[in-house]
């Protein structure tokens, strides 16, 4: 018996072992782990990180810019086009898509990689941008392929999704 519990607890402890905190982000990007070198061995390179945008079908929208998990990413009509102006509480609601230091954007089909860039976020970072746009999700969106931050006028503002050719939608699904 004493056997048994011992091969019953071990699994048990090594996943609150794996248990700690962490933090997440609204992108999809990580920043890489940082690797140790001993005399015997030479340092390993560490790989670039990518944030993909990619393009889903959305009822009423039509094809749209979404992130790696689907979820629709937003405009938001104050940013002008030119740079990120939800920040703080906003940013709570509408978290912009961030890139981790030494991450860079990645481009699925329908995407246009010279549409996608970053612009410096007033939080810190960069935010990833599309035909100028910086993209954000909203945190009332309850699963990929939907829409229900579109047209709504929240946190100082309009919201729209955006096309793989960079045209802002501004209709109401």
């Amino acid at each position: 018996m004493k056997k048994l519990s011992a091969i019953l607890i071990l699994p048990v402890l090594i996943v609150v072992a794996g248990c700690g905190s962490s933090s997440s982000s609204s992108s999809s990007a990580s920043t890489p782990a940082a690797t140790t070198t001993t005399s015997a061995t030479k340092p390993a390179k560490a790989a670039a990180t990518k944030l993909s945008v990619s393009t889903a079908t959305v009822p009423g929208l039509g094809v749209i810019l979404v992130n790696a998990e689907g979820r629709t990413l937003y405009t938001f009509a104050p940013d002008k086009k030119s740079k990120v102006t939800c920040v703080s509480s906003c940013a709570s609601v509408w978290p912009p898509v961030t890139l981790s230091a030494g991450a860079a954007p990645a481009v699925a089909k329908q995407i246009k990689a010279s549409l996608l860039s970053s612009d410096a976020n007033p939080a810190g970072g960069k935010v990833v941008t599309y035909a100028g746009w910086p993209l954000y999700t909203y945190v009332g969106d309850s699963a990929p392929g939907t829409a229900s931050g579109q047209a709504l006028n929240l946190n100082g503002g309009l919201w729209y999704v955006i096309t793989p050719a960079g045209k802002v939608i501004t209709k109401k699904p």
